[in-house]
């Protein structure tokens, strides 16, 4: 049977690449990946040459059975997305799901089933939450959210929210975040807004809302990925 490689990537900082995941790469037979260019310079860097194949939020459905061929072909095939973990807020879901969906059938013949493993690596939920600063022993991870249709209801859900919520956020829509939760009366509520982290321009604004409201509107671009983590409902620092 075949194995299904789930291999974080890079945030920002190659350096952050493991060994493992190098070794994990060079050893599948075809890499799933978002951005064919995003990968290939990352394969390029580490001297991986492997046949790479498209996976992405608008495909991943109709790869679900040409990556099971391939697994029932006793291959291994490895996912990655464009920086990340695959899976959280990324393409990966849906293909892990569907692997042991097949395992299942499988099981039931006493047919070796497909193996899935996961390589590890940094991420921008955890890397936000650990350097903000705030309370990490209990959170919420909200991916991003709706731009319209139901937004306001998950912000009226992290309002009242009694633990640490992150988030992830355009950067041409994070001055708007702040302005939304202003007007919702959390411009007291202690914040931390993430940008561009391992990289050279890493940047964490911490403060109230109105304080990072201040500094955002004061800056006349915006780039790079954001997180945003929220404090709990009444968190308070003396």
């Amino acid at each position: 049977m075949g194995t299904l490689l789930l291999v974080a990537t890079p945030i920002g900082n190659l350096k952050d690449f493991s060994p493992r995941a190098v070794e994990s790469l060079d050893s599948a037979d075809r890499i799933g990946c978002e951005d064919t260019r995003t990968t290939g310079t990352l394969l390029k860097h580490f001297s991986i040459e492997k046949p790479l194949f498209s996976l992405h939020q608008h495909n991943e459905h109709q790869k679900i059975s040409l990556v099971l061929q391939w697994l029932n072909s006793g291959e291994t095939i490895a996912v990655v997305t464009d920086a990340g973990m695959p899976g959280i807020s990324d393409p990966g879901f849906l293909i892990t799901r569907a692997v042991y969906q097949e395992n299942q059938v499988y099981e039931t013949h006493d047919v070796p089933v497909h193996k899935i493993v996961v390589i590890p690596g940094p991420d921008a939920c955890s890397t936000a939450l650990v350097a903000s600063g705030l309370p990490s022993d209990r959170y919420v991870f909200e991916g991003f959210l709706p731009h319209k249709k139901g937004r306001k209801t998950r912000l009226d859900e992290i309002k009242q929210r009694s633990m640490t919520t992150v988030l992830y956020e355009s950067p041409h829509r994070v001055k708007k975040l702040m302005s939304e939760l202003h007007e919702m009366g959390e411009e007291n509520r202690m914040i931390c807004v993430s940008r561009e982290m391992t990289k050279l321009f890493e940047e964490h604004l911490r403060g109230t809302v109105r304080q990072v409201k201040q500094k955002l509107d004061s800056k006349e671009t915006i780039k790079g990925e954001i997180a945003v983590v929220i404090a709990p409902k009444d968190y308070k620092e003396s």
